[in-house]
């Protein structure tokens, strides 16, 4: 085996569930192969550095062997290293801030006074984030 398709690829050392969401990210600009956007018929080779933006988290693999067909998980490191910074990891762990307004029940939908509230108080909240 001397190339496998990038969409393939990914979808082999389970970076994505099924080959149509690795096809739909690489279409997307969701996956740069050597530094540059790829369509998923570009052809991986051992070596190549392969990067894809999933949420917030931007991974890194190096390609160590070539394969085309799915691995359990306790077979993918012979397949490609994963050299994405821990930064990137921790983005993982991150505390999503919510925010919540309480509201009577039975009140119904929000005025246009109560809507323009609370657009105040998330400008605030945005303002004093920046800070």
């Amino acid at each position: 085996m001397e190339e496998v398709r990038i969409d393939k690829y990914l979808w082999s050392i389970r970076v994505f569930k099924t080959r149509s969401e690795a096809t739909v990210a690489c279409n997307g600009g969701k996956v740069r192969l050597n530094g540059s956007d790829v369509k998923p018929s570009k052809a991986v080779k051992p070596g190549d550095v392969i990067v894809v933006r999933k949420g917030a988290v931007t991974y890194t693999y190096k390609v160590l062997a070539l394969i085309d067909k799915r691995q359990g998980p306790k077979l993918v490191p012979e397949y490609v290293e994963n050299q994405t910074p821990q930064s990137e990891l921790d983005k993982l762990r991150a505390p999503v801030e919510t925010f919540f307004l309480k509201r009577d029940r039975g009140t119904g939908r929000p005025t246009k006074k109560d809507r323009r509230q609370m657009d105040n108080l998330w400008e605030s909240l945005e303002y004093s984030d920046d800070e």
